[in-house]
């Protein structure tokens, strides 16, 4: 098969959506290197990969060829499966003969249209719908975004696979002691610490991780929140709450070492499409409490405690029935790697060519 891919955030994004996309190329060029892949990209990568750009053909701007434009390329290639790795297609692929295959990732935008602007959530609308519309398959990165596509969108259930994704590779090794400790003198981390990795939004609830942390009143931990700069994580800061450490723009090379350096990892946004640094924090081999509501049972599994985000005093509860008992980290980070298992890339690379090769 020759497998077009939607390479844009591959070659140019470095956070989640990027991740996700580089992950999926990775997995299948290991994993299924009997087939041909091609990567897209409307403009010059600032990120290689082991696959070179298809850049446009055409003099149109970026934004008109990866909606439309690519078509022709991807028929002049003779593509037979084009996948969209971040919730979009392009509109009229259907006319082209070539199969096509879109991953949502969530549909938070319209479950809470208040986080996002109205302009945001009107193109979301057009291109996240028209994708699952009009994909030959569609792939949810969770149950819980499965469930979104068919209650939102009406969409075929049996048209929607459930296909888990895993986090980067640098999370699976573990880190030299020697580095571990300039990691922690680099960043002033002298205490133990739990840790919380997210961008900083009224969604991901570091607000009340704050709380709890505060009602704990653990004088002998610090918790680090990582992430950046914005209007929520000012509110945060101007809290000023002892041993609350706010880390802007960390170097994703450092994550290893600050996840691996920590007692606990906290995660507890209200509602997500999956969750990776739940999946880092298990890769770490640290225990994790997480939150109730939306997928993150997903990611965790029985590696995690979970509570309720929007209760305080449950999540200040889990937080200190981790710390309390040594036999339950224990027993959190053993079930966590086995809960991984099925997130590996050989996994999610057998599932995606089975896809493939049904369509």
């Amino acid at each position: 098969m020759r497998i077009g891919f939607d390479a844009k955030r591959a070659f140019n994004n470095h956070t989640g959506l990027g991740n996700y996309s580089r992950f999926i190329i990775d997995s299948l060029l290991k994993y299924a290197p009997q087939h041909e892949y091609l990567a897209y990209t409307p403009k010059k990568p600032k990120t290689t990969l082991a696959l070179a750009p298809k850049l446009p053909t055409t003099t149109f701007g970026g934004g008109l060829w990866r909606s439309w434009l690519i078509n022709n390329d991807l028929q002049k290639d003779n593509v037979d499966i084009f996948h969209g790795l971040s919730n979009e297609i392009p509109f009229g692929i259907k006319k082209t003969g070539v199969k096509s295959v879109v991953t949502i990732h969530d549909l938070i935008f319209v479950r809470y249209p208040a986080l996002y602007p109205a302009i945001d959530r009107f193109f979301y609308q057009q291109k996240f719908k028209y994708a699952c519309q009009n994909a030959d398959a569609v792939v949810a990165v969770s149950q819980q975004t499965k469930d979104d596509i068919v209650d939102f969108y009406k969409i075929d259930p049996d048209k929607i696979s459930v296909i888990y994704q895993d986090c980067q590779a640098a999370f699976y090794q573990n880190v030299d002691g020697q580095l571990l400790t300039s990691i922690k003198t680099k960043y002033h981390l002298h205490k133990p610490y739990l840790i919380c990795v997210s961008s900083f939004s009224e969604r991901k609830n570091q607000k009340r991780l704050v709380d709890a942390f505060q009602a704990l009143n653990l004088k002998n931990y610090d918790l680090v929140l990582v992430g950046g700069k914005s209007k929520y994580a000012e509110e945060i800061l101007s809290k000023n709450i002892a041993g609350v450490r706010m880390l802007f723009n960390v170097p994703s090379s450092d994550l290893p070492a600050l996840y691996q350096g920590a007692s606990l990892c906290v995660y507890p946004s209200f509602f997500e499409g999956f969750g990776i640094p739940i999946v880092e924090a298990l890769h770490s081999g640290i225990p994790v409490v997480a939150a109730t509501g939306s997928c993150l049972e997903e990611a965790g599994g029985e590696g995690a405690l979970y509570a309720n985000p929007l209760d305080v005093n449950d999540l200040s509860g889990k937080i200190h029935e981790v710390l309390s008992s040594e036999s339950l980290q224990k027993a959190l980070v053993q079930k966590g790697q086995e809960h991984i298992q099925q997130f590996s890339s050989e996994n999610i690379a057998k599932q995606l060519v089975e896809l493939y090769q049904k369509l």
